[in-house]
């Protein structure tokens, strides 16, 4: 225990005097007379910059790929990038109601995805009060297994909108969903859950909240003013007693846990549920507005508990060239800020890269995702 909390604290210190040479070392950011911030780096990889990325064998735990394309698994190639590519069921977007053809345009990427692509399946919970839901939603799951499936996927319409026959909201903890997942246990593999969303979602609109724009292009999942919404502790709550029901089972909180907006709480539940982690999945914003000491920190003590994600996605209705320029862009964006000093710009404002240890940032990029859903490396690798 005594050389454990040694190696923490060192790593803290490590962390701090980084954070404090690295201010000695950059000038302050100008804004820039558009009113960006001047001196901010963007765009793609550098070749110094992708030669660092690509040695790590990064893995992004959380896509969406629907879609075979030469150019898109050309570009997978170049980044040494490995996907795990997310199916779910959502009744309300027209390309995401069907599970079979979802599940069939999925397999179809990864097979021609010549191995940086593998499958995080899932069940359709708008079923859950059919009387064979259960059955029929496990033997599901076992075949995607048997066909090389890692996961399983929990998504938020289980707690935002799918209610039973009183009219109440089913939670993460419904009991028929606890033989599903007993079985995911059983095999050894790995539930991924998105439950509920962030506090921008449940309060008043907020122009300056990350998510504003997220609102507006979706207001289904907007939940403020809406008649008698589960709240969002009540969904948390509902998610944490899924992990005490189910101790053996590794579960993965997708967007930070839905916890983002309080990292004090994600540490309180990192430390309180050791079959817990969670994924950076499309919170990138809620890193760089903290403090810059904080973060690093923060990262350093769960540095075995925190997964590299985007969710990023690919489907019929992207343009393939700007989609290619848009997932490169965004793991040169994360990279910089995690391993570099780079100043980045995040809405008008500089953030300063963490300049992460080269050990943490493989244990973000690969080995923690190697550890969480077994499998997602192939063997000799």
């Amino acid at each position: 225990m005594k050389s454990s909390l040694l190696i923490v604290a060192t790593a803290l210190m490590f962390g701090v005097a980084a954070c404090s040479n690295s201010r000695n070392q950059q000038p302050a950011p100008a804004a820039s007379s558009s009113g960006g911030v001047s001196n901010a780096v963007s765009g793609p990889f550098t070749d110094q910059e992708l030669q660092a990325f690509t040695a790590l064998n990064p893995i992004d735990t959380h896509t969406h790929v629907f879609r075979s394309d030469p150019a898109f698994n050309a570009m997978l190639q170049r980044l040494n990038l490995r996907v795990l590519d997310i199916v779910l069921v959502d009744d309300n977007n027209p390309e995401l109601k069907d599970l079979s053809v979802e599940s069939k345009a999925a397999w179809q990427f990864i097979h021609g995805s010549g191995g940086h692509a593998i499958l995080c399946t899932t069940f359709d919970p708008y079923k859950v009060r059919e009387p064979a839901f259960t059955q029929t939603s496990i033997r599901g799951i076992d075949r995607e297994f048997s066909q090389g499936a890692i996961a399983v996927k929990i998504w938020k319409n289980i707690g935002m909108e799918i209610k039973d026959a009183a009219g109440n909201y089913i939670l993460p903890d419904d009991p028929a969903f606890e033989p599903i997942y007993k079985d995911i246990s059983s095999h050894g593999r790995t539930l991924i859950a998105h439950v509920a969303d962030p506090n921008s979602m449940f309060d008043p609109p907020n122009p300056d909240a990350p998510d504003y724009s997220y609102i507006q292009q979706n207001p289904f999942w907007y939940q403020y003013g809406k008649p008698h919404p589960a709240s969002k502790e009540k969904i948390l709550q509902a998610r944490d007693h899924l992990l005490e029901l189910n101790p053996g089972l590794r579960v993965v909180g997708a967007h930070l846990g839905s916890m983002e907006g309080d990292f004090h709480q994600l540490a309180q539940h990192l430390d309180r549920y050791p079959n817990f982690a969670v994924d950076l999945a499309a919170r990138m914003p809620y890193l760089m507005m903290q403090p810059r000491a904080d973060m690093i920190a923060f990262i350093l003590k769960y540095q075995d508990r925190l997964i590299y994600a985007t969710d990023n996605g690919f489907s019929a209705k992207n343009s393939l060239q700007p989609s290619l320029n848009e997932w490169e862009e965004s793991y040169a964006h994360d990279w910089r800020y995690f391993a570099t000093n780079d100043t980045l710009e995040y809405k008008g404002r500089p953030v300063q890269g963490l300049a992460l240890p080269e050990p943490v940032l493989r244990k973000l990029y690969h080995d923690n995702a190697a550890h969480w859903f077994p499998g997602i490396v192939p063997t000799g690798h």
